[in-house]
């Protein structure tokens, strides 16, 4: 866990953002969307503690408002990937021996269509409600009952 490196004590007021600078001192800023009144801009120093940092270790103030660190997880050194060999390894067979790799001849394959989307089901209620109203009749068939119609009157 983490180990404290300093006692400070800092109370934390709303809208502000403490850290600890590159001088080792804890400093605050306020926050960009911090709320609140507006307040003056710029960094402003709380405690003057001058922490040495050591490599490997994450600086923060704890709830208690002391600074703390903890060990990372990752170490600060990475390895070098290595280069693409333009030979293929050789490998140890269970005889001790080292044989070569076979080379195959890869084949070229087809790529992939794309899978379609399936699309969502909609549910019978909206159907309905979309359907077109139904269409007008014409007005040849209208004047064609209004003679039939007139016939069987006279």
């Amino acid at each position: 866990m983490a180990t404290v490196v300093e006692k400070t004590g800092i109370r934390r007021t709303k809208g502000w953002l403490y850290f600890i600078d590159k001088r080792g001192d804890v400093s605050r800023v306020p926050m960009a969307r911090g709320g609140g009144k507006a307040v003056k801009k710029g960094r402003e120093k709380v405690v003057r503690c001058g922490i040495q940092r050591e490599e490997g270790f994450l600086y923060f103030i704890d709830k208690k408002g002391n600074v703390a660190k903890v060990k990372m997880k990752r170490s600060t050194t990475r390895k070098r990937k290595t280069a693409a060999r333009s030979t293929p390894r050789r490998r140890k067979t269970a005889g001790g021996s080292t044989t070569r790799r076979r080379t195959t001849a890869r084949r070229s394959t087809a790529r992939k269509k794309p899978a379609r989307r399936k699309t969502a089901k909609r549910s019978t209620a909206r159907k309905t409600a979309r359907k077109k109203p139904a269409r007008r009749k014409t007005a040849k068939r209208s004047t064609a009952r209004r003679t039939t119609r007139r016939k069987v009157r006279r």
